[in-house]
């Protein structure tokens, strides 16, 4: 069965994920799960994220958009991962982590 657009960004992704060590998992939305839940959500060395993937010209929705922001408010990182940009998500994951890293430094790095 050949996979739908999404479903390659999605593997192009956790294949990053599984290379850099991350912990991840799809979470169930339907039923009695929330509803705008991003596709990806996972911790990378202590810092949690949420993903959301799309394919073609598939913009996030209006509450998918507020739960990337609450992840950010709560001091996560979130983002919209496609075609164009999952090539980068290792490569962004790290970038956060060294800058978070950076911050927990006293004046003198140390």
């Amino acid at each position: 069965m050949a996979k739908t657009p999404e479903a390659k960004v999605k593997s192009v992704v956790t294949r990053q994920l599984k290379d850099i060590g991350a912990y991840y998992f799809y979470p169930v939305t339907g039923g009695f799960g929330a509803s705008g839940v991003p596709d990806i959500i996972g911790c990378y060395d202590g810092l949690f994220f949420g993903i959301e993937c799309k394919a073609g010209k598939n913009k996030p929705t209006e509450l998918q958009k507020k739960n990337l922001h609450d992840i950010e408010l709560a001091g996560g990182m979130a983002f919209v991962v496609n075609e164009t940009n999952m090539h980068t998500v290792a490569d962004q994951l790290k970038i956060w982590r060294d800058f978070e890293r950076s911050q927990d430094q006293g004046p003198l790095g140390e």
